[in-house]
């Protein structure tokens, strides 16, 4: 029981250098093609740090486990606001008073509202595969029109440059900006499977449930490429980074993972996700509401309150 122990801790020493080679190259190619990091973030780095949870949900439904890739992906998104935003805010306050979130927030709600809808459908197959499909395009469509839209004022004059973002190097070869970019999304999928893989085969020895680990144990390892992130981009004072990680990867997990996993094979809806877990997904998103619409910073006593949040909901699955 030795070496699964060491291949997680060596999956989680990978989880946190790709995550900041991510940050970096993210936050440089912004500055290099004139886009606001925050398009980036819910982008490029984004759908890098959910490419653990496209892996695992399509090798479970490959395996005849196609259970494991819903709870992967539900679970991942509460992980994601409760833990992903709340352990690094014990660390740094994120000031995302300073962030415009409102409209792409709005979209992740509404990913959210499409997802629980079709979810009541007891089955996604490819038909809501093609339904969240669309979705992800209208959102990728609406977020490069965005970054013209913005690179066409700074050129115009219309609205002046943003300060360079702490960690930003315009000096940075292309190549150095590709480099790190490549580490994160290599390093971050493979420190995942590591992780998640090893722990795996631990859980299992106790004799825990795939249900019980598709909520809670891969759930929370396919989130921590998004710790590792926002945790260095909190560091690095990059608020704007670390919200649009969690809100682009959300809207990821909800329409790509999901639609390109149900293209796959079948997702049956256990009757669980539909009373309780779905609901707590939603809920835990509109937490954000204070953070997006009324201009607070994620301080560490909200970092302690939703860390506490995720807690409990673990607590609750665990018993």
């Amino acid at each position: 029981m030795l070496m699964p122990w060491l291949l997680s801790g060596l999956g989680l020493v990978i989880l946190l250098f790709a995550g900041d080679a991510l940050v970096k190259g993210a936050v440089n190619l912004s500055l290099r093609l004139g886009v606001p990091a925050l398009i980036v973030s819910l982008t490029i780095v984004a759908f890098g740090t959910s490419a653990p949870e496209l892996l695992i949900s399509v090798k479970a439904i490959l395996d005849g486990v196609p259970g494991l890739a819903l709870g992967n992906v539900v679970g991942s998104n509460t992980a994601n606001i409760l833990m992903v935003l709340g352990i690094p805010a014990l660390l740094a306050t994120m000031h995302t008073s300073e962030c415009s979130t409102r409209k792409t927030y709005n979209q992740m709600i509404a990913a959210s509202l499409l997802f629980i809808a079709l979810a009541f459908r007891g089955v996604f197959d490819w038909i809501s595969g093609l339904i969240l499909l669309s979705g992800l395009a209208y959102m990728l469509y609406d977020a490069f029109s965005d970054a013209k839209d913005h690179r066409r004022a700074c050129r115009s004059g219309e609205v002046e440059e943003e300060e360079e973002p702490e960690g930003a190097d315009p000096d940075m070869a292309g190549w150095q900006i590709a480099l790190f970019l490549i580490l994160g999304l290599i390093g971050l999928p493979l420190g995942a499977s590591l992780l998640v893989d090893n722990a795996t085969i631990i859980a299992q020895t106790y004799g825990v449930s795939d249900t019980v680990i598709g909520l809670t144990l891969v759930a929370v390892g396919t989130s921590l490429p998004e710790l590792a992130t926002t945790v260095m981009a909190a560091l690095r004072r990059q608020a704007d980074v670390a919200l649009g990680n969690v809100i682009g990867s959300n809207m990821f997990n909800l329409l790509a993972i999901i639609g390109i996993a149900s293209l796959v094979g079948p997702i049956s809806v256990d009757e669980a996700f539909l009373r309780i877990d779905l609901w707590v997904m939603l809920g835990a998103s509109l937490l954000l509401i204070p953070f997006v619409y009324l201009g607070r910073d994620i301080t560490r006593l909200w970092g302690v309150a939703l860390s506490a949040l995720y807690g409990l909901y673990l607590l609750i699955i665990l018993i």
